[in-house]
C-alpha cells in the first residue's frame, strides 16, 4: 500500500500524530480538521486528503475522535510494535543518541552499539557495552535487526551501509554527511544539520538583500 502513497504524505503523518497526542494530553476528545491543521501547520484540506489514502476517518460535522485517530495513525506508522535498533558510531553524536530518552516511548529501543575505535570498544554508555564494528553483520542476522542509526564520518559510511544492508537492515537513519544509494527495498532518512543550515542561510541572505522584506 505504501508504494502508492506519496512519501511527502507519509512524512506528515508523524506531525498529525504529535498534534493528536497534544490534544489528548489536554483531554480534548474531538477535533476538526481545522483544529488539527492549526496544531500541525497543515491546511485542513491537505489533512483530509492525506488521511483519505488510508481509509475513512471522522464524521462530517463532528470531526475526528482524538483517541481513535491516534490509535489508527500509531498502527499505520507501525508504532504499535517495538523496534530494536542498533547504533553505528559512538563518538560525541553517538553518545548523545544513546542517552536520548525519547526513543523508547515511541517504540524504538537501541539494543546495541558498535565502533571501530579500540579505546571505545568495551566501554559502556547508557548501560550498553560498545561492540567492535566487525561483529555488526553477525549481530544483525542473529537478532533480526531491521533498523540502524549511522553516526560515523562520511568516509566510513558507504562501506558500513553496504555491510548492514547485506546483513538484513531495511531502515537507516543516517547522520553521516553523505547521500548514499541503497536498494529500493531499503528506507533511508538522511539527517544533515549543515545542509539544513545552508538552506536557512540562503533564505536569510535573500531577506537581508531585500530591505523591503
Amino acid at each position: 500500500m505504501s508504494l502508492d502513497i506519496p512519501d511527502v504524505v507519509i512524512q506528515r503523518l508523524p506531525q498529525y500524530l504529535r498534534s493528536l497526542r497534544a490534544f489528548k494530553n489536554k483531554d480534548i476528545a474531538l477535533v476538526s480538521s481545522t483544529n488539527l491543521g492549526a496544531e500541525s501547520g497543515v491546511t485542513p484540506a491537505q489533512i483530509r486528503k492525506d488521511l483519505s489514502y488510508f481509509g475513512k476517518f471522522g464524521k462530517q460535522g463532528q470531526g475526528y475522535n482524538v483517541e481513535a485517530l491516534t490509535n489508527d495513525l500509531t498502527r499505520i506508522l507501525g508504532l504499535d510494535q517495538s523496534w530494536p535498533v542498533i547504533l553505528l558510531g559512538v563518538g560525541r553524536l553517538g553518545k548523545a543518541i544513546l542517552t536520548y530518552p525519547d526513543f523508547t516511548p515511541e517504540g524504538f529501543y537501541i539494543v546495541s552499539a558498535f565502533d571501530s575505535d579500540p579505546v571505545i570498544v568495551g566501554t559502556k554508555v547508557a548501560s550498553i557495552t560498545i561492540k567492535p564494528v566487525e561483529q555488526i553483520k553477525t549481530y544483525i542476522r542473529d537478532n533480526n535487526i531491521k533498523i540502524a542509526i549511522l553516526a560515523v564520518p562520511g568516509d566510513s559510511a558507504v562501506n558500513l551501509i553496504d555491510e548492514i544492508v547485506q546483513a538484513g537492515v531495511k531502515g537507516i537513519l543516517n547522520y553521516a554527511p553523505i547521500t548514499p544509494k541503497v536498494p529500493e527495498n531499503v528506507q533511508i532518512q538522511n539527517i544533515d544539520p549543515v545542509h539544513s543550515l545552508q538552506t536557512m542561510t540562503f533564505h536569510l541572505s535573500e531577506i537581508n538583500s531585500n530591505p523591503n522584506n
